[in-house]
């Protein structure tokens, strides 16, 4: 099978700079010497103009010398009439420029046409008129020599003051070589500038200023990497230019909560930033995507973390996940909002086994509905089936399976499912070549150029996107090239929010996974309607339901699903029917401490711990106020969500109710106010009712 090596699709940036495109026009020495002669001509019209007089003054002294001293007298008044009718034109003609450029142009004509005079009655070289034109001549030569020199740079002020993309770009441009590109500003953000770039057309291309963007931002004194380029679909002599600062993804973002609560799996996802710091909006459905990066680079904490917190709390998505190498170590945190995590070969198999029967069933169900694809509102919950360390996962498949697994790949798509391949390297060696030319690409560092071309698209190849630069030294940076990403993106650095991160900016471990677990169980998987053949592959994780379900850190009240304590009040009823039934076999006794045995089939049985205290609406009203009351007796002028936990681990309410009735005492003023940052309920009083 032929391979592509790396120097045939890439050109390191720090490239001999014989390796790129030659442009011969902007690079040759004939043009370096036409430029620098254009530019040593603006310096010389007042030097001809001094040589113009000299002969003017010769030419008339000899031609009248012969003359009677009465043709000599009315002559040499012709002139000075001349003289002073071209200084009055010169005085009229300047008036837009400044006095003193004014004063200058026009004293410079009357004294050049006085010379003249004197130079025709007396001579050009006597004493007086000799030393006249070579003194004052060269005097007024060198001062419009002066006046050019600043012209010239005022006119490079105004135009960067006008345009300062165009201004800078044009500069570093002609540095690199490229002295025919013309950039100019479309649009300017605090954090990035977009502009137009004109090639010289019919000698230059897009990918040419792509393999020299490195030379231009040297030009410029720029970042490595703060220059995008895309190539303009409408015009091949035109690009698009984005230049943001790369350094400003240097440091972790902390992850701000889910972005589309309760929303479409059809509605973007936001893993994290733009490096112009722009959200990322990507769209998963309708394509299967391939995730690499080295260890450490952010692959699973950054890509998995960040799009299955997304992907979970969308209303008609499911996750099967499978992961046999880490087992739960990447995905466990996740589990309660998991719809299957599967973490032995033997299950693994089970549940490709299962999804693959059910694709014909499913694309069925969308035929008789006139549908070609999936869509929100067909009848079908969406599947992400997510592959973590994909490559051991394949090879613990028999030859048989593997194969079924590729036609799995190619079926899925239009039954209303995404498969995720999660891996290190993707090379053939790991990855089947049929399937890697299937995936969306979402590349995080790796380790060498070599690694990086089976991480990235060829229209990124191109670009000369250079993930190896981060390595594992920056987790979470990544470049992004799929089916819902703009062209202008896919060659632009992004990174995931980082999990675990604290009012520091310093990550924790241990914080991260609670934070992951407390999100997990916030939209635990137990509760989501989904269709009957997604529920028969479907094996819950069951504890979510008993976990602590406190609002992860970045959860604004606004982001609660309003109707989640009705399904609360749901589950109570069930838990109470279940636990005053009667026993259905009373033979069948076990000991608290008794090992309670896996079960090989089915969905193992709902339990549920009764509350404590079961309430009136009116008594768990009065019970709120007191426990803020007490609060605030206690020295506390401001509470998180997190501090009403007793309540509703010791009584029948529901944390979403606790969150709707803190809205409402904020609407009624009982509440003073609520703090976005710290996320916090502010008392300026003791709450009254």
């Amino acid at each position: 099978m032929a391979t592509r090596t790396p120097a045939t699709t890439r050109t390191p940036a720090g490239a001999d700079a014989a390796a790129l495109p030659a442009v011969h026009d902007s690079s040759s020495w004939e043009q370096v010497a036409t430029r620098e002669v254009s530019k040593a001509l603006l310096y010389f019209p007042p030097w001809l103009i001094g040589v113009l007089l000299f002969g003017l003054g010769a030419g008339f002294h000899f031609t009248l010398r012969s003359d009677d001293p009465q043709t000599v007298a009315w002559t040499t008044a012709l002139i000075i009439t001349c003289v002073l009718a071209l200084t009055a034109l010169t005085w009229r003609q300047s008036h837009a420029r400044s006095l003193s450029g004014r004063a200058h142009t026009t004293l410079t004509t009357l004294a050049g046409g006085l010379w003249v005079c004197a130079a025709t009655i007396n001579g050009p070289a006597t004493t007086v008129t000799g030393r006249l034109i070579l003194i004052g001549g060269v005097s007024f030569a060198l001062s419009f020599n002066i006046r050019t020199v600043i012209r010239a740079k005022q006119i490079d002020v105004a135009g960067a003051a006008a345009d300062p993309l165009g201004f800078l770009f044009n500069r570093g441009a002609e540095k690199a070589g490229m002295a025919r590109v013309q950039a100019r500003t479309i649009t300017a953000t605090p954090y990035k500038v977009t502009g137009q770039v004109q090639l010289h057309e019919g000698k230059q291309i897009a990918d040419d200023l792509q393999k020299r963007v490195p030379y231009v931002e040297s030009g410029i004194g720029l970042p490595p990497g703060s220059i995008t380029t895309t190539v303009d679909p409408d015009d091949a002599s035109k690009a698009t230019i984005t230049i943001s600062d790369p350094r400003v993804m240097k440091h972790p973002i902390p992850w701000n909560g889910p972005s589309r609560v309760g929303a479409s799996i059809a509605e973007p996802l936001r893993p994290g930033l733009w490096q112009d710091q722009d959200e990322i909006a990507y769209v998963i459905v309708g394509h299967h995507v391939q995730i690499m990066g080295k260890t450490g680079a952010g692959k699973s904490i950054g890509g998995a973390w960040n799009l299955l917190a997304e992907i979970v709390t969308r209303r008609d998505a499911a996750v099967f996940a499978i992961d046999i190498t880490k087992g739960e170590q990447t995905l466990g945190p996740l589990k309660a909002a998991l719809h299957r995590l599967e973490t032995t070969p033997e299950g693994a198999r089970a549940l490709l086994r299962d999804v693959q029967t059910q694709v014909k069933p499913r694309t069925d169900l969308l035929a008789s509905k006139n549908l070609q694809k999936w869509a929100p509102g067909c009848g079908l919950t969406y599947w992400v089936l997510w592959l973590e360390e994909f490559p051991d996962i394949y090879d613990a498949l028999p030859d048989k399976e593997q194969e079924q697994f590729l036609s799995l790949i190619k079926a899925i798509r239009s039954a209303g499912g995404t498969v995720v391949l999660s891996l290190q390297r993707s090379d053939w060696t790991q990855m089947p070549t049929i399937a890697r030319g299937q995936l969306a690409k979402m590349c995080f560092g790796v380790d060498s150029a070599a690694d990086a071309t089976f991480g990235l698209s060829e229209a990124q190849q191109d670009a000369g996107c250079r993930p190896e630069l981060w390595s594992n030294k920056q987790p979470g940076m990544a470049y992004l090239d799929a089916p819902s990403i703009g062209e202008d993106r896919i060659t632009m650095p992004m990174r995931t929010y980082a999990w675990g991160i604290d009012a520091a900016g310093d990550f924790d471990d241990e914080s991260a996974n609670a934070q992951m677990r407390a999100h997990a169980a916030a939209f635990p998987a137990v509760h989501k309607q989904v269709d009957p053949i997604t529920a028969s592959l479907s094996r819950l994780d069951v504890t979510a339901l008993a976990a602590p379900a406190s609002l992860p850190t970045g959860h604004p009240p606004a982001a609660l699903d309003e109707h989640a304590d009705d399904d609360q009040a749901d589950v109570g009823d069930v838990a109470a029917e279940y636990l005053g039934s009667d026993d259905p076999d009373p033979s069948v006794q076990a000991g608290i401490d008794d090992e309670i045995p896996e079960l090989e089939e089915g969905e193992p049985p709902l339990r549920f711990a009764q509350p404590e205290r079961k309430m009136t609406a009116e008594e768990r009203g009065a019970a709120l106020i007191a426990h803020v009351q007490d609060m605030w007796d206690d020295g506390a002028r401001d509470f998180s969500s997190g501090d009403l936990k007793p309540l509703w681990e010791s009584t029948d309410m529901s944390r979403a109710w606790v969150q709707k009735q803190l809205k409402r005492l904020l609407a009624a003023g009982i509440l003073t106010g609520y703090d976005d940052e710290a996320q916090r309920y502010l008392m300026a009083n003791r709450p009254q009712v």
